[in-house]
């Protein structure tokens, strides 16, 4: 998919990527949702589908986060407070951590609620808002809003994906 340009596609882009990863989420057996043998965050880690809609999850509150302390006229701690751009793989293990005592199904309803939140906030700013100057460094908002919804549901379709087909292929399956 292209990446949005303007308030209309980042809405659209949204929607449609969330909406097909919530059905691969939501299509992955419950036997397997724990199952630590994903790709992790961290070079040389393994996670679990639940970990990866923990992290999904993770970033779409931050995502809210630096909309409320921008809306109300605090700074934003990009990306997260007590973590740089360089540590996001100890930020990805926090989100873990974070949502790892919540049942699946849960975490899944939070994401969709936190992506609603998100499209709430989107709906609520113009155009000029999302792409008419710098929100962090050279990126406007609506493009920091992209890099971590959007594209996120994107990659981690392909990685679901990519792992139900070698559990099916997978002797015994």
């Amino acid at each position: 998919m292209a990446v949005p340009q303007n308030k209309d596609e980042l809405l659209a882009a949204i929607e449609s990527s969330f909406d097909k990863l919530d059905r691969e989420l939501r299509g992955v057996p419950v036997s397997l949702v724990h199952e630590q043998s994903l790709e992790g965050h961290r070079k040389g880690t393994k996670m679990s589908v639940a970990n990866l809609a923990a992290y999904l999850v993770g970033w779409n509150e931050l995502v809210l986060k630096w909309l409320d302390r921008d809306a109300a006229g605090q700074p934003v701690d990009f990306p997260e407070t007590g973590f740089k751009w360089n540590e996001l793989g100890q930020l990805a293990q926090k989100f873990y951590e974070d949502y790892e005592g919540i049942p699946y199904p849960q975490v899944l309803e939070r994401l969709a609620q936190a992506k609603g939140r998100i499209v709430s906030e989107i709906d609520a700013r113009s155009n000029e808002e999302l792409y008419g100057s710098p929100w962090y460094e050279k990126w406007p908002m609506g493009r920091m809003i992209q890099f971590n919804t959007s594209s996120p549901y994107e990659n981690a379709r392909g990685r679901v994906r990519t792992w139900l087909k070698s559990k099916r292929g997978a002797p015994g399956a």
